[in-house]
């Protein structure tokens, strides 16, 4: 476990510093902001909605109308029977509305296990954007999905089938080049697999954004479980690539996780991303102002 952890203190060391880099990073962010004027106000923190598999602050205008669209394959490491993965593949369709600029309501339909999902954010905070002058932005996200999967042992109850989650997003964004978020996260399912498992679970996730080029950034996401019980689950790990391309973010990931809502990859996420659980996705965003904004 020392050397996974490690491991991946090893790889998002090297996601934010260049090859040769000899400065540290905290005196490079300092003397960034000191040469960069409007780094502390912001227009966007992220690219797009969604970090990997979880949201992001950023919100659209209101009026806005995003449809997203999401797909996680098999595992890699199945081999080429199952052509790594290519075979095994999922898809969500997600529309999220923003009713003000500060609220955005959402649904989505999941192929795995065949979930339908909603959810609300709530802008409280925008970086740079008020008196207080606090480097953070914050935003509350509550999602609720339902497993809609037909499975004889365990009757059509929606009651028993139901998930919900709560979150605070907590987002920087240190300089023109990178930003990071932290994600504290309370999920609670009605059934669990154990008779004697939690039904609740808190987590903490952390996530970052490198910009490479104007268009392209790098990301990663990663989600600690907090939990007494050894029922199998993983921690979710997750590395990407967005690109942005005129009215489309188009973002590129590996993950251990299959399912792409928070009541689901933080809670069943079974793969071992340092064992080679690794599934290839993609996300695609395609935006429409349906009202002018006010």
């Amino acid at each position: 476990m020392i050397r996974k952890a490690l491991l991946l203190f090893f790889l998002m060391s090297n996601f934010f510093l260049p090859a040769g880099a000899q400065e540290n990073l905290l005196d490079q962010l300092k003397s960034e902001s000191k040469t960069d004027p409007d780094w502390k106000r912001p227009t966007s923190t992220f690219k797009a909605v969604r970090l990997i598999n979880g949201h992001t602050v950023e919100t659209r205008r209101k009026g806005n109308l995003e449809f997203l669209i999401s797909h996680r394959f098999g595992r890699v490491n199945t081999g080429a029977y199952q052509f790594f993965g290519m075979d095994q593949a999922n898809m969500r369709l997600g529309l999220d509305y923003s009713l003000e600029e500060w609220l955005t309501l959402g649904i989505g339909r999941n192929s795995f296990n065949k979930m339908y999902d909603g959810f609300v954010k709530i802008g409280i905070h925008r970086q740079g954007q008020s008196k207080t002058n606090l480097p953070i932005s914050i935003v509350w996200v509550s999602n609720t999905s339902v497993n809609t999967l037909r499975r004889p042992e365990l009757p059509m109850n929606l009651e028993r089938r139901l998930r919900y989650s709560h979150q605070f997003l907590l987002a920087s964004k240190l300089n023109q080049l990178a930003a990071i978020q932290l994600m504290p996260t309370y999920v609670h399912q009605n059934l669990v697999r154990e008779r004697n498992g939690e039904n609740g679970l808190f987590a903490l996730g952390a996530g970052a954004s490198y910009r490479i080029t104007r268009s392209v950034h790098l990301t990663m996401e990663y989600y600690h479980r907090f939990t007494n019980g050894n029922n199998g689950n993983t921690n979710p790990v997750s590395f990407g690539v967005d690109i942005e391309t005129g009215g489309h973010v188009f973002q590129l990931h590996i993950t251990n996780s299959q399912e792409m809502t928070e009541t689901g990859f933080i809670p069943s996420t079974t793969g071992d991303f340092f064992n080679g659980d690794i599934h290839f996705g993609f996300n695609i965003t395609r935006n429409f102002q349906l009202r002018k904004p006010n």
